[in-house]
């Protein structure tokens, strides 16, 4: 089965060149610490580039923290060195558009960590919400329903009930990009959601059990036809 790529525009090539911009006006102008940048309009009318694709690249750049927007008063250079900021700036510039695997990589790590702190910590409140979640997911499941949003947040009750709020938005930063490219390449077969019911329920009862050792191993298991689907998707890209 050849996978179909997702060709949304992302607008990431643009944000690219806005922010390879910015970084050159900052350096140009000299600009401080707590210096305030041109205005959206202004930016949009000097790199011939829409108030929307400004917008998005700003938003990319304070999801970094390199820029600080403050309502009513406008954009200000956040409180880093010059040769800091460039640096980064150059990292986020060499970042891979397309880099499925490591989202993937980076989600695994993440969740095997948070669903042994989930046995460990979570209350009987946390465990009741992961429960409502998977509820809601055999639901879907066993009604050969689409159940990928009710997986989602299966996973997101796991990861509250780690207790690690840092954990917690970097999955939400990263879930929703995999989710768009396995949403748009999987085909679902009603026998391979029975079998990721089976495993979803080893998840909840083993963090229900206390059980942290056995949480990881379940999870482990169930992310085994992700990196299957990973692996498949890349070698696409490659060959693409």
């Amino acid at each position: 089965m050849k996978l179909d790529l997702n060709t949304k525009n992302d607008n990431h090539d643009i944000q690219n060149l806005i922010i390879s911009k910015i970084r050159n006006l900052i350096n140009h102008k000299n600009l401080e610490p707590g210096d305030k940048l041109p205005s959206e309009r202004v930016l949009s009318e000097k790199f011939g580039v829409s108030r929307r694709h400004v917008r998005e690249a700003i938003q990319k750049l304070e999801l970094y923290e390199l820029v600080e927007s403050i309502p009513q008063s406008g954009t200000f250079v956040a409180n880093i060195g010059q040769t800091a900021l460039n640096g980064i700036i150059n990292d986020i510039l060499r970042l891979r558009r397309h880099d499925f695997k490591s989202l993937v990589e980076t989600r695994i790590l993440l969740e095997l960590r948070m669903v042994e702190l989930a046995a460990k910590r979570r209350t009987e409140e946390d465990l009741k919400a992961i429960e409502t979640t998977f509820d809601a997911y055999k639901a879907k499941v066993v009604n050969r329903e689409d159940a990928l949003q009710e997986d989602l947040l299966f996973h997101l009750a796991i990861a509250r009930a780690s207790g690690n709020t840092t954990m917690n938005a970097l999955l939400l930063q990263i879930t929703p990009n995999i989710i768009n490219v396995f949403e748009t390449n999987r085909v679902c077969k009603f026998d391979d959601n029975i079998l990721e019911l089976q495993k979803h329920q080893a998840i909840f009862e083993a963090i229900a059990k206390r059980d942290s050792a056995m949480a990881i191993e379940s999870m482990e298991t169930h992310f085994d036809r992700l990196m299957e689907f990973c692996n498949r998707f890349e070698n696409q890209v490659i060959n693409d």
